[in-house]
């Protein structure tokens, strides 16, 4: 079921249930039985409300404490980010080029993070929520990131996100000409045991699975789309090298050395189903300047 009303009034959503729950006797047991089979509500987190009476009916509408005052657990450092959607349940920013997701834990670690960056845009925008994304990305990657504003919208993302229902789409740019025969790599994916910071295909690794999809072929290069199946670390970066196509720029995995200084690998298309309202949500981030200016680059035939 989708839920087309809700209303947040300060740390409370509320719900309109109908004849479900108001038309019969035990309204309490009623409530709780709708929002596990019409919401697919989180038991645990059904049974933390119900303990903390955040579960109140008020004439035709449920109540639910969604929206409690929580620690940003992050500390907030300022850096200038890009929104590209967001409501009370979610946020998606874009994350640049050469920074971090999240922190390392070290005290030595005085680089602001993205996690950092959003914890600073809370705090100045009187968002009082702990810092959770769902996803990752790598450093030297962009694209969009899904945060999760409360505890229902983390579990309902998180376990989307092992349902695999949260689609990720990529653009890149690989080295060399790209067969159109090339749609699919299923290769498992290990730690590669001569360097700690490259993954490799192995017999040992994790199943790995990446569609590939050729959207324009130059003399030195190709712009691909990719779609994952499995989200590996480097999982797209290992499997185009593995390929015989690096992803241009991306010398850790034998990707030819150019001006953008990082691998050609960009989030294009973020799309996921709201937690509360199941609304199919799109966002699209456009290409950064470096990726642009790359592919002007290869499209011309220009040396780098």
């Amino acid at each position: 079921m989708s839920i087309k009303s809700w209303k947040r009034r300060g740390q409370w959503l509320e719900l309109m249930p109908g004849k479900a729950v108001t038309g019969e006797g035990d309204r309490q047991a009623a409530a709780e039985q709708w929002l596990l089979s019409e919401i697919q509500f989180p038991e645990k987190l059904l049974r933390q409300l119900k303990a903390a009476q955040g579960i109140q009916l008020a004439g035709d509408r449920l109540r639910l404490a969604l929206f409690a005052v929580q620690p940003l657990d992050v500390e907030p450092r300022w850096a200038d980010i890009t929104v590209l959607y967001e409501d009370d349940f979610c946020l998606v920013v874009h994350k640049p080029a050469g920074m971090k997701l999240h922190p390392d834990g070290s005290r030595e670690d005085r680089a602001i993070t993205l996690d950092h960056a959003v914890a600073s845009y809370y705090e100045m925008n009187g968002i009082e929520t702990s810092v959770r994304h769902v996803h990752r990305l790598d450093q030297d990657t962009t694209g969009p990131v899904l945060y999760a504003k409360n505890t229902f919208a983390l579990a309902k993302l998180d376990e989307a996100m092992r349902r695999k229902a949260i689609d990720r789409q990529y653009v890149a740019i690989a080295g060399g000409q790209v067969s159109r025969d090339l749609r699919k790599i299923d290769a498992p994916i290990g730690k590669d045991r001569h360097h700690k910071q490259r993954r490799r295909v192995s017999e040992a690794g994790q199943d790995a699975v990446t569609h590939v999809s050729i959207v324009h072929t130059w003399d030195k290069a190709t712009l691909v789309r990719l779609n994952l199946e499995t989200g590996r670390t480097h999982q797209i970066r290992v499997h185009l090298s593995y390929a015989g196509h690096p992803l241009v720029g991306d010398e850790l995995y034998g990707g030819r050395k150019d001006p953008i200084a990082r691998q050609a690998l960009h989030g294009e298309v973020l799309r996921f189903n709201h937690p509360l309202t199941q609304e199919l949500i799109e966002v699209q981030d456009p290409w950064p300047i470096d990726f642009t200016q790359l592919a002007a680059r290869e499209s011309s035939g220009m040396e780098n």
